[in-house]
């Protein structure tokens, strides 16, 4: 029974290493959207990426042991898609005066 236990264990062990960051960025169009999931993806340590064209954010999961957010804001950067770290407040304040603008 042990031994069917753990490698459960590692995998719910190895999903609790994750840490996710919103991150502000110049989306204009949806192919500036599909240029950062084809290079941020497939950075070192990177598990998940979500952008939200809307807002102009970009939800990066990541591996804090095999990357940090200095080498991910790098990497934003080296695609020509310099991004900043934002707190979900700021997203939603943004958001919703875009829409009381309008």
């Amino acid at each position: 029974m042990l031994l069917l236990l753990m490698p459960m264990m590692m995998v719910w062990a190895a999903k609790t290493n994750r840490e996710t960051v919103v991150l502000s960025c110049e989306l204009h169009c949806q192919g500036c959207c599909d240029k950062i999931m084809k290079n941020i993806a497939f950075e070192k340590g990177v598990k998940d990426i979500v952008c939200d064209l809307k807002t102009r954010t970009v939800k990066v999961t990541y591996d804090p042991t095999k990357t940090t957010l200095e080498a991910i804001l790098k990497a934003f950067e080296r695609i020509g898609k310099p991004a900043k770290v934002v707190t979900p407040l700021a997203v939603e304040t943004k958001y919703l005066l875009k829409h009381i603008q309008q």
